[in-house]
């Protein structure tokens, strides 16, 4: 199967910058692009005083936005570093994987490539990993990008 649509979730963290390198490497050998999907989540808010929320709500979403750029954005400046054609989405969403799943099949994409952050046994199962949940509904192919076992604790 030959991929020229790699799309390439990240929440900003290390695991994904570090894992942008061998998605664009991928990429850059089979000739493919790559979308860098950031999903902030909406905000929730609970007051005594519901003016608060009127004026917090735009204050939040001007902030997410910016930062939901910025982390994008640095993404994608080192997949291009790496010789790859590369565009950003940002999105809100209540459910990350939901957006992902989402955005792999509203653009296109298929290959959803997306960095691990290692959190195994127990602590996976109370918060949920974003991976699985993503392995588990996309209905294109998923490559996990892991750090090295020595470094997951980082």
């Amino acid at each position: 199967m030959m991929f020229t649509h790699i799309l390439f979730p990240t929440d900003g963290g290390a695991p994904s910058l570090e894992a942008i390198v061998p998605c664009a490497q991928l990429a850059r050998s089979l000739g493919a692009r790559i979308t860098v999907l950031h999903v902030s989540a909406p905000l929730h808010f609970v007051a005594m005083r519901p003016a608060l929320l009127t004026d917090m709500a735009p204050l939040y979403a001007v902030h997410r936005r910016g930062v939901a750029h910025a982390c994008a954005e640095q993404v994608a400046a080192a997949a291009r570093y790496h010789g790859v054609t590369c565009d950003t989405l940002v999105v809100e969403h209540e459910l990350p994987y939901q957006a992902i799943v989402e955005a792999a099949s509203s653009h296109g994409c298929d290959l959803v490539a997306m960095a691990s952050h290692g959190l195994g046994g127990w602590r996976a199962l109370l918060i949920g990993s974003e991976t699985h949940k993503v392995l588990a509904h996309s209905a294109v192919p998923v490559l996990v990008l892991r750090q090295p076992a020595g470094d997951a604790a980082r």
